[in-house]
């Protein structure tokens, strides 16, 4: 198989196996400021309880998270040698922001986080907790604007030429501040948030399916249903802007999401089809100028297609994008329908009483991970073929001296040992929550 194939399925393997964490580690990092916010205020011990049995859980993702994600900065100067020496000032910059500002933060007050109960204060605590879950944003922040610059950089200018050019920051905050990051930043925030949320909904929700820690687990499930709500609704606002971000940045991609081939002319929203490529068209069920109206309030306004750009200036892979990109559209609209429903139950009195309502939400932790998940593939593939936009090509940008048989050794590894870490995962949680909440109102830390 071809190296650049293999370096890129094993950079989208490993990366999307740590991004099942960091969301997780957000989203309940805001659960936990919550919990803990509402035991300083009310003096409820049940809030205390809470707290501490989602903190154990957030030690899990947090370790999971950190460990895999060193991994993929070895595979930087690895498999993508000529991407690094391009980038390099620019994610060094990034990167150097994160460890300030994010790792900083984080390191001052996690120790307090999982080891303090009655160790300090409980106002101490508290901002401990805090200060944990903003230095988990911060960290992402750096994160998305390092991968944001790839997709409309700025704040720029290119030194050296061939294999020996790079780009420079001329302007940090143009670079930090580029014409994606903001929306990119908030519709990640978001479904971080709501990742969180909804694994507190599904365990909340079977520990009340099955009868046990009831009236607790009505607590913390309203308040992750509040969040759920909230951030659902927000999230397709982020994600519209983000969208007209991409209509006026990367118009290749936005084609590519909605399979839209002809030249210059209205085009439609789809809600779900199928992309043939080799005829140029799209079978399924849409809406006609839906995507004119979206982008330019004007179902009959032009929308830059496929054919409007060179074939090896556009995505390959069109169906997988236009399918990636609906399978996101879908879940954040099946969020936001099963989050109004349940609050209006809530607002009517009945929110317990629907047993099939709190099955499928003893489920529903797998939705906002497939979101988060199909999201990334559609901006990285929607992109292609480069991995800096219109600067560097995915082509030109891995390691020239890297072998098909050294990547496929350990991609095999990397296999093996991400099988392993996500069984230890899937077997800790499995046992804290067996364990239950108020299993953790003996022990005053994490050990």
């Amino acid at each position: 198989m071809d190296v650049e194939i293999l370096a890129r399925i094993q950079f989208a393997f490993t990366i999307a196996f740590h991004y099942i964490y960091p969301p997780l580690s957000i989203g309940i990092g805001l659960i936990m400021v919550i919990m803990e916010g509402l035991y300083l205020k009310t003096g409820d011990k049940e809030y205390e309880i809470l707290t501490r049995f989602w903190i154990k859980l957030f030690a899990l993702t947090f370790g999971i998270g950190v460990a895999t994600g060193i991994i993929m900065e070895f595979e930087f100067g690895t498999n993508w040698a000529v991407y690094s020496r391009y980038v390099g000032d620019i994610f060094g910059s990034a990167l150097a922001a994160e460890g300030l500002f994010a790792f900083g933060l984080e390191s001052t007050f996690l120790g307090i986080l999982l080891f303090g109960w009655n160790r300090v204060k409980p106002w101490v605590h508290f901002v401990s907790t805090l200060g944990v879950f903003l230095g988990s944003m911060f960290s992402a922040v750096w994160i998305v604007v390092a991968n944001s610059w790839q997709q409309t950089p700025a704040g720029y200018h290119i030194v050296g030429k061939g294999l020996h050019a790079r780009a420079e920051v001329t302007d940090f905050w143009a670079m930090v501040f580029n014409p994606s990051s903001v929306d990119r930043i908030i519709h990640t925030w978001q479904g971080a948030i709501l990742a969180g949320a909804f694994l507190v909904l599904s365990v909340h929700a079977y520990y009340i399916r099955k009868g046990r820690y009831v009236e607790i687990s009505k607590k913390a499930f309203k308040i992750s249903l509040v969040v759920a709500t909230i951030f659902s609704l927000t999230q397709l606002i982020s994600g519209h802007s983000s969208a007209d971000g991409v209509a006026v940045n990367q118009p290749a991609k936005l084609a590519t999401m909605e399979g839209h081939f002809k030249k210059n002319s209205p085009a439609d929203l789809y809600l779900l089809g199928w992309v043939d490529k080799e005829n140029q068209k799209v079978t399924g069920i849409g809406i006609p100028g839906g995507l004119s109206f979206i982008v330019h309030q004007d179902f009959n306004a032009p929308i830059k297609g496929l054919n409007d750009f060179a074939v090896e200036d556009r995505p390959s892979q069109i169906n997988a994008v236009f399918q990636f990109y609906h399978i996101m559209v879908a879940i954040g609209m099946t969020l936001i329908g099963l989050t109004l429903y349940a609050s209006f139950l809530w607002w009517r009195g009945k929110l317990f009483e629907k047993k099939w309502l709190l099955w499928i939400f003893s489920f529903s932790v797998i939705l906002p991970q497939i979101a988060n998940q199909v999201g990334w593939f559609t901006a990285e593939m929607g992109r292609q073929p480069w991995v800096v936009y219109g600067l560097l090509r995915t082509s030109k940008a891995f390691s020239q001296e890297v072998s098909a048989n050294q990547i496929i050794f350990s991609l095999v590894m990397f296999t093996v040992v991400y099988t392993f870490l996500l069984i230890l995962f899937i077997y800790s949680v499995n046992k804290k929550i067996k364990h239950g909440p108020y299993d953790e109102i003996q022990t005053p830390s994490i050990l």
